[in-house]
Parts: structure tokens; sequence; C-alpha cells
């Protein structure tokens, strides 16, 4: 094996996919990328990294709501331009073509354009590491998307785009969520 910079271990384990998450400030929807997120348990508990320094980072903390949307492979180059425009100059549904759905739940847009939207409420800020803790409310999937591969910043400038599916459910049996 190669000793390489300690700086580099995070792109060893960035793999989730990379996510939008919207917000409402009551006038205007904005969107932000994050690829910085987990999963906290087998319950609708999701963190995301993010703080001051997105423009939607205030608004989440003050509405205590946002949404979670799954772009797929074919809104690669829209995610990360998301991630480069501040919304608080260009508005970015616009500029990327995408379309603010209602939620049932918050009243941060779903994006039709996305795979899959998770409707969330903010229930903790972990100041020390940037951490917003979210609770899921309502969990919507877009069956109608052709694309359904999603890509992984590695974090580096390099993504990763899902491939084949492996299923291993007889063979992990009863440690699986009841949902299944």
């Amino acid at each position: 094996m190669k000793e390489v910079d300690i700086g580099q271990a995070f792109t060893f384990l960035e793999s989730g996919p990379v996510i939008l998450v919207t917000t409402f400030d009551g006038k205007k929807n904005n969107i932000m990328t994050i690829s910085w997120h987990m999963i906290m348990d087998f319950s609708p508990h999701i963190a995301i990294s993010t703080g001051p320094w997105n423009t939607s980072f205030e608004v989440m903390m003050k509405t205590k709501e946002c949404v979670i949307a799954v772009p797929g492979v074919n809104l690669i180059e829209d995610a990360i331009g998301i991630g480069t425009v501040n919304g608080t100059i260009v508005d970015k549904f616009d500029k990327f073509s995408l379309t603010p759905l209602a939620a049932k739940t918050v009243k941060a847009p779903l994006i039709e354009e996305c795979l899959k939207c998770i409707e969330c409420r903010v229930i903790d800020y972990v100041d020390k590491y940037g951490l917003v803790i979210l609770s899921g409310e309502k969990a919507w999937i877009n069956e109608t998307a052709i694309e359904q591969r999603t890509f992984h910043a590695v974090g580096n400038g390099t993504f990763l785009v899902d491939g084949e599916t492996l299923e291993y459910k007889t063979m992990m049996g009863n440690r699986l969520p009841k949902w299944v």
C-alpha cells in the first residue's frame, strides 16, 4: 500500500449521492447542492453538512424545513452549477430549468426533474461540526424519470455514477427494515 496525505481520507468514503436541498423564505425558492450527508439509522433522520456560508442555511434555520431532492445523472451539470451560483442573485429554478412542485408538509418545493424527494423538518443543529439534523416527513419517487442512476461526489472534482444493482435481501433477512 502507498501512504497518502490524510486530507484525502474523506474521498475514500464520500460516495453518497449528491443531493439538492430546497428552501423557501416566504418569497423565493432556493436550491443548494450538498454532497456531505449521512443517514443516521433506519429512521427518517438525516444529517447534512452546511452552515452560514450557504445562502439557504439561514432560511433553513429560520423556517426549520427543507426538501432533499436526489437528482439523476442527467442533472449532474445542473447540480454542479447550482453549487457555484449565489441564490440571492440568481433564481436557480429558472436558471437551471427546474420545476418546483408543492410539497405536502413543508413550504420548500419538491423538484419535479429529480428521482426522489424527502420533505424534512430541521430538528437540531450541531454548530461545532456544521451538521443539520433533519427528520423526514414525506417521501416521493419519480417513477417516470427515464434516467434512474444517481451520481456521487468523490471530493476532488470527480464523480462516480451508479452501475449495476445487486440484490441480497434474502441473505440479509431480518436485518432489513420492515417496509422492504
